[in-house]
């Protein structure tokens, strides 16, 4: 699948519709699970982090592995930039979207589904589960943080 396909199919609009971010906004914070935001938010990131990262990885590991090593890479994809721009190393991302991996797992592993709930409450939900993912962070990265 190109990458023109794949935005198409998240976002039901073609890359650069002036609907793109609207559609990627609505789909990814209103999906029915936590998981499933995933599949729609940032669609170009997700397709190389899938086609590079996670696909080759589940060939030689379980899928539940690739999957936290993906998310901890794109992490450190973050934690690059960040670094670069302030000129101090950081493992902030690497570590919230570590946290956000197991977030994926837990929820796939408890069957969450809150297609039944409106748009709102789903919403909601997903944006609550990166707040604690973001809250766990801030508190291990202070705990982590070593002051001279």
């Amino acid at each position: 699948m190109t990458l023109t396909d794949y935005i198409k199919k998240r976002n039901g609009v073609s890359i650069g519709s002036s609907k793109s971010l609207r559609n990627n906004l609505y789909r990814s914070l209103g999906s029915k699970n936590f998981s499933t935001f995933w599949n729609y938010w940032n669609p170009i990131f997700g397709y190389y982090l899938g086609k590079f990262i996670f696909k080759p990885m589940k060939k030689i590991f379980p899928v539940t592995f690739s999957l936290l090593i993906t998310f901890f890479i794109c992490g450190l994809i973050h934690d690059t930039v960040t670094t670069i721009f302030r000129g101090e190393i950081s493992f902030f991302f690497s570590i919230w979207f570590l946290f956000m991996g197991l977030a994926v797992l837990i929820t796939r592993t408890l069957k969450h589904n809150f297609s039944n709930q409106v748009w709102i409450a789903r919403a909601f939900i997903n944006l609550s589960i990166i707040s604690v993912c973001l809250v766990l962070t801030i508190y291990i990265n202070k705990f982590l943080t070593i002051r001279f």
